[in-house]
């Protein structure tokens, strides 16, 4: 039957392709290329089974005239007048026949989207042999629906049928578009046959059907691969992962993971081969294992005898084949299901025994995952680890909430092992348990924190945290900032990193930004690190709560603004450290602060701000000056007695000047601001007399710059520049700078 529907979508697109050819030559220049497609013409019409000769006469059987002329003038010569009138009887017929096709293809595609639809249903119930079912209607109706094909192709992988899905996927590929003259983008290819207009060559172009191959098919190219997986042919599953690629290369990310997945199931089967073949031989340790499991098998134990067959099978798994033996031996079934140590697993009290039974287990799977990515898949998965894990991590037991420590540390070295505990556990449970550990041991408490930054650095674990983080992430971390002296101060700054990293997601930092508590706690540990400065972990945790709160000042919000204040008065008491690395954080917390907040800009000009920034412009590296420009633009903007401290602490406006050639324009537009800002201190403006700053503002504002606000800052400056000293007009007219000038005034009225 398959065959049967495969032949006859050939045959329709072989006959697309005929008639448009077909038509092509009776338009032809060529006389005898007319001729001869004329006679095509009529036999196609007089062998069609809906055609039957009746006097002479090719008519249809719904009596639809074709041709008027007798058939036996129409193997003599032709006249020119029978030329006309056959290409007008047949054209004109071809008209209707397409008119009548395009109202069954139009009654055609809306019954088989409605059976792709209830298709896509019965997918979506996870009832494939159904959804296979309707999309085969589908295509019964229209055979050229390529959806129809990907996804049957898609339902088919579902069921095994790999060699159907492979089979859809290829029809999807080969399906060719045709954009016949129903769909002619510039002509209507009807109306011109009925007025009788010339057609020229380019309208016929664009109007006769193009067939192409859609090559672009990328969800076909995904289902092949899956196909090809499932029938272990890795080789190609590869290829068409790779060809998804080469159609767009915006997909990497996607292919990646395929081509990971693909990497995976291989190495599960060289593995499984390799273990089979060497167990066929009897190597020892691999029967040693499947002895063991069957003894571990025994129900109704002690849990003292399944505690020492556990401890010797983990010492007997010491390479990946017979870690692949236990996998094939069903090992994490026969042990996970045991009910004696499932009662030790979940049990809250535990004995001596009980506690060995369960750090015996815990230990056994850790030894199962490693170097073994399918072993992983199956403990992370397995029905009931999650909550047993995050069960034991809370138990209180140090031996037991070690070993799930070490377990879940090795899963989460390499991200398919994290994406396994971000899909399988509960980000907030986990997120909760990892961080309940600050309290503990030096030990314990860096294993746990330092898995909790491999998680967070993953997309998935952030996308979590998105829409509710305010309610089930930051209360954790919250109780970490408050309570500092009683957490582990090495683990401290490693917590901070892990909001840091977190904060690299805007609709988290939003919901950090947002918080009042949150900015009262990082100013209340700003306090506590303050007071033991000299202490290492003291002054980690000082960098980390500057770099967290340089990025939470990315949005505004009006938490943040609340607490402006608050935070100047804390920088400038930060502005004497002598850490480098402390000092950049604290003039970015400034630059982002003092924007927001003239207050605060007072608070920083009385304790001597400006002095220090201009310090830090004439020595520091590229990201402190950049913070510090900001800062003293946001100074300069609101402040007098700030512009009066520029003046006198740069003389000349060296530093200034020099920050206005910077290659990074957003450095050189917060130096031409505070630049201009500072042209209304007297004096000011001719101390510049003898620079080249009227051209280099000039070159800036007359659209020289990239950056939009570096143009409009120096066009700022120039305008203020000429008002303040008349002197510098005189240069400006021998530069033809007086346009630009004008140009500037509007920035100045706004100012």
């Amino acid at each position: 039957m398959a065959a049967e529907k495969d032949k006859d979508l050939e045959k329709f697109l072989k006959d697309v392709d005929d008639i448009t050819k077909l038509v092509q030559e009776l338009n032809s220049d060529d006389q005898s290329v007319r001729e001869k497609a004329f006679c095509e013409a009529d036999r196609r019409i007089s062998s069609h089974p809906e055609t039957e000769l009746i006097e002479g006469c090719r008519t249809k059987v719904n009596k639809t005239s074709v041709n008027t002329l007798p058939s036996s003038q129409l193997n003599g010569p032709r006249s020119p007048q029978m030329e006309e009138m056959s290409q007008d009887g047949f054209l004109a017929a071809l008209e209707q026949d397409a008119q009548e096709r395009a109202e069954r293809r139009k009654e055609n595609e809306v019954l088989a989207n409605a059976l792709k639809d209830m298709g896509n249903e019965a997918f979506a119930k996870g009832d494939y042999e159904t959804a296979v079912l309707r999309y085969t209607e589908g295509l019964d109706r229209l055979k050229d629906m390529q959806v129809l094909y990907t996804n049957r192709a898609q339902a088919h992988n579902k069921l095994g049928k790999y060699k159907e899905a492979i089979t859809d996927c290829e029809w999807a590929l080969r399906l060719q578009v045709t954009n016949s003259w129903r769909k002619a983008p510039e002509h209507d290819y009807n109306k011109l046959l009925q007025s009788g207009s010339d057609i020229k060559p380019a309208a016929r172009a664009s109007s006769r059907g193009k067939r192409q191959c859609n090559e672009k098919c990328i969800k076909a190219y995904v289902h092949m691969g899956k196909a090809n997986l499932g029938l272990k042919d890795y080789g190609e599953a590869r290829n068409c992962y790779q060809k998804i690629l080469e159609i767009d290369h915006k997909h990497g990310k996607l292919v990646k993971d395929y081509l990971n997945e693909v990497d995976f199931q291989e190495q599960k089967v060289i593995q499984e081969e390799k273990a089979l073949e060497e167990f066929a031989l009897g190597k020892e340790t691999l029967v040693s294992v499947k002895e063991l499991l069957q003894k571990l098998s025994k129900i109704n134990q002690a849990p003292a005898y399944y505690a020492g067959g556990i401890r010797l099978l983990t010492v007997t798994m010491q390479n990946c084949t017979e870690r692949t033996i236990f996998r094939t031996c069903n090992g994490f079934s026969t042990i996970g299901d045991n009910k004696v140590i499932s009662r030790c697993l979940e049990k809250d009290g535990k004995d001596p025994m009980e506690v060995e039974l369960c750090v015996a287990v815990i230990a056994l799977w850790h030894e199962a995952c490693i170097e073994n990515d399918e072993n992983q898949r199956l403990l992370v998965t397995h029905p009931g680890i999650e909550g047993c894990i995050l069960s034991l991590l809370s138990s209180g037991v140090p031996d037991i909430q070690k070993e799930c420590l070490d377990l879940l540390a090795y899963l989460a070295r390499n991200q398919n092992g994290r994406l396994l505990l971000i899909s399988h556990f509960d980000p907030t449970r986990l997120l909760q348990c990892l961080l309940g550990f600050v309290k503990s041991s030096d030990s314990q408490a860096r294993t746990a924190i330092g898995l909790l930054a491999s998680l967070a650095v993953e997309e998935k674990f952030k996308i979590h945290y998105q829409s509710n983080f305010a309610k089930t992430g930051l209360p954790s971390f919250l109780d970490v900032l408050k309570n500092m002296k009683m957490v582990t101060a090495a683990v401290v700054p490693e917590c901070i990193a892990v909001m840091l990293s977190l904060s690299l997601d805007a609709a988290i930092r939003l919901q950090m930004s947002d918080s009042e508590d949150l900015w009262k706690a990082c100013l209340g540990a700003l306090d506590e690190c303050q007071l033991t400065s000299n202490d290492t972990d003291c002054a980690n945790t000082l960098l980390a709560l500057l770099s967290l709160m340089v990025n939470m000042s990315l949005e505004s919000t009006q938490a943040m603004k609340g607490c402006a204040l608050d935070v100047a008065s804390r920088c400038l008491a930060l502005l004497n450290s002598k850490n480098g690395s402390i000092l950049t954080k604290t003039v970015g917390v400034l630059s982002r602060f003092l924007v927001h907040c003239p207050l605060a800009v007072d608070e920083a000009v009385k304790g001597g701000a400006v002095k220090k920034l201009i310090h830090f412009l004439k020595g520091s590296g590229q990201i402190t000056s950049g913070y510090a420009a900001k800062a003293l633009a946001a100074c300069t903007r609101s402040s007098t007695q700030a512009r009066e401290d520029v003046v006198k602490s740069d003389k000349k406006f060296t530093v200034l000047m020099k920050l206005l050639h910077s290659e990074n324009e957003v450095i050189a537009g917060n130096a031409a601001l505070c630049l201009g800002y500072c042209m209304s201190v007297p004096g000011a403006p001719a101390s510049l007399l003898k620079s080249d700053i009227l051209k280099v503002l000039l070159t800036y504002a007359g659209g020289d710059a990239k950056e939009v606000a570096l143009q409009q800052n120096a066009a700022i400056a120039l305008g203020k520049l000429c008002t303040a000293e008349p002197r510098f007009i005189d240069e400006l007219r021998k530069l033809n700078g007086i346009e630009i000038l004008n140009s500037c005034m509007k920035y100045i009225e706004l100012l």
